[in-house]
């Protein structure tokens, strides 16, 4: 679809230059980067059989994967202690997932039966990305992490260095046909000055973390084979773009333009507000004590989402009503008389905290998570709310109270009544399209809501926001989610009530805008998309954000709807 909007880059795809070669995905965050390619290759997976391993040998071979699976566990708290944001959530998702009970003994099984441990490692990791597959939505990202972990295991037993990114001594474009997590949470942006996938999704661990960390990215992009290492190529993460055989002179011109915009990213310090003064509420994302630190440190004007279910990803049984207290105490005391939105539970699908989680789901994506978990245990949301309510009185936060996967008027009455009875401010996450739907009947019964765009894409589309192949499908720049996401706001305005994004969406800097144009409240993000948000902003007047929004909600796809967009604010 040709949208009519030319974009910066056009003047490299001259028909002069025969030998100008353009491939396409989907851009997840903005910016534009001129260098050398470098790959970044797994090596190859190693077998599933081999020899008999000795009965003598075997208990010695079970303390062998133990020590190397541990070494992996270690390393990976150890990064995500250094990391921030969203990359500290995946490095600690990470270890827990190689801490894994359930693989652990998979694998001591198959070595107890004769397998030698890098074999078994190989078998039991290999059996679970057939679980994770079959179950479907979010869990696909698993199969990554999964597999990485195998690697990193392998590496240990086999007495190799853990598998990782190149070394380069200057400046280059990172390809992979999908990052580790582990790996995008390294990246050193002063090296690795962009990156492209093969792989992946706009709502991927590598796009999430590329985000925070400002390197241009794009996912999604299909085989880039034809691509060597060294090849010089001109990334535009703002259109998911890759081109090469381009004039080197106008390249390094649009690179340097892209530069003044980085430049007053770096010089923004909040808070945020258009060019004409309309405040804009920035918050942000985090998942413990040492994140909410870090982000009382940056703009932040409070936190937007406190994802509680993270704190309790390796626990098995559900902490006392006093040991989450402290867990959320220690949130709520970084942001000191400042807003707090503390989720509830989101357990299920991808974050399956043992003492909340339904096991062997069909669909976990449609099952039982978020506000559904009750059916588990009718106890654990009182107990939850109370554990809460005890850290608020001990703290001089404002504590907000958000509940996941409300999808039902009588679900979200409920919650309400029980957030209500404690004193504290009640609210709904709209990520199911029926919630949205009717969302004016929703607002009568609560005091705000915030928007998690990613799953609301992912059901509006009836796609795995997971999946390469639908990347074009769960963009949040989709009209109908834009439809939706107007109509919620329009609502807020209506009953006079708070409506907030939570979502990735909000770290976006030209959606960011168009959101604010709908009439969103606040927008929360992690820490590090922040002052991109900001600096955008404060380029647009409130007025131009308005005329964006009406915009968009019209356009013809998604690559249309960003093109208007980009057109009216001159945002990247």
């Amino acid at each position: 679809m040709n949208s009519g909007v030319q974009s910066p880059t056009d003047a490299l795809t001259s028909p002069k230059k025969a030998k100008q070669q353009l491939m396409r995905g989907t851009g997840v965050v903005a910016g534009l980067a001129y260098a050398p390619v470098a790959w970044v290759r797994r090596p190859e997976p190693p077998s599933l059989t081999g020899p008999e391993l000795p009965a003598a040998d075997r208990e010695a071979a079970v303390e062998q994967f133990k020590a190397a699976s541990e070494a992996v566990v270690e390393g990976l708290l150890a990064r995500a202690k250094k990391a921030e944001g969203e990359a500290a959530d995946v490095l600690t998702m990470t270890a827990g997932l190689a801490r894994d009970k359930a693989w652990r003994k998979s694998v001591i099984r198959l070595i107890k039966g004769g397998a030698y441990p890098v074999n078994a490692t190989a078998k039991a990791t290999e059996d679970f990305v057939a679980l994770f597959l079959k179950a479907g939505g979010l869990m696909a990202e698993r199969v990554t992490d999964l597999r990485d972990i195998r690697d990193r295991v392998c590496a240990h037993l086999e007495g190799r260095p853990e598998p990782g990114l190149p070394n380069p001594d200057s400046p280059v474009i990172l390809l992979a046909d999908d990052l580790a997590p582990v790996d995008t949470a390294g990246l050193d942006p002063k090296i690795f000055v962009a990156l492209a996938t093969e792989l992946g999704g706009p709502t991927s661990h590598t796009a999430i973390i590329a985000r925070q960390l400002g390197i241009p990215c794009v996912v999604a992009v299909g085989s880039m084979s034809n691509l060597d290492e060294g090849d010089m190529v001109l990334i535009d993460g703002g259109e998911g773009s890759l081109r090469w055989n381009v004039d080197e002179n106008a390249a390094l011109e649009l690179v340097a333009a892209d530069l003044k915009r980085r430049e007053k990213i770096d010089a923004w310090t909040g808070p945020a507000h258009t060019k004409d003064g309309h405040h804009v509420q920035l918050l942000a994302n985090v998942q413990d004590g040492e994140a909410a630190k870090r982000a009382a440190a940056t703009a932040a004007e409070g936190v937007g989402l406190f994802r509680t279910e993270l704190c309790f990803l390796g626990t098995q049984q559900e902490p006392s009503i006093d040991t989450q207290a402290e867990e959320y105490g220690q949130v709520l005391a970084a942001f000191e008389g400042k807003k707090v939105v503390v989720r509830t539970l989101d357990s299920g699908s991808d974050k399956p905290v043992p003492f909340a989680t339904l096991k062997d789901e069909p669909n976990p994506s449609l099952g039982v998570r978020g506000i559904r978990t009750q059916m588990i245990n009718p106890y654990l949301f009182g107990h939850q709310l109370d554990a809460i309510k005890q850290a608020a009185d001990a703290t001089n936060a404002d504590a907000w109270v958000m509940c996941p996967m409300i999808s039902t008027l009588p679900e979200a009455r409920e919650v309400t009544q029980q957030i209500h009875a404690r004193g504290l401010r009640a609210g709904i996450m709209v990520e199911v399209p029926s919630t949205a739907l009717l969302i004016d009947q929703f607002m009568e019964e609560v005091d705000f809501v915030s928007i998690g765009t990613n799953d609301l894409t992912q059901y509006v589309m009836a796609a795995d926001r997971l999946s390469a192949e639908l990347a074009s499908f769960t963009t949040p720049w989709q009209p109908a989610v834009l439809a939706l996401m107007a109509k919620v706001a329009k609502s807020g305005e209506h009953f006079d009530k708070p409506v907030g994004v939570c979502g990735e969406a909000a770290a976006d800097p030209l959606l960011a805008c168009v959101l604010v144009g709908m009439g969103m409240n606040s927008l929360s993000m992690a820490s590090g998309a922040i002052a991109a948000v900001g600096a955008a902003l404060a380029e647009v007047t409130l007025e131009e954000c308005q005329a964006a929004a009406r915009a968009v909600v019209s356009a013809f796809d998604a690559e249309q709807a960003r093109n208007t967009a980009k057109a009216i604010l001159g945002v990247s």
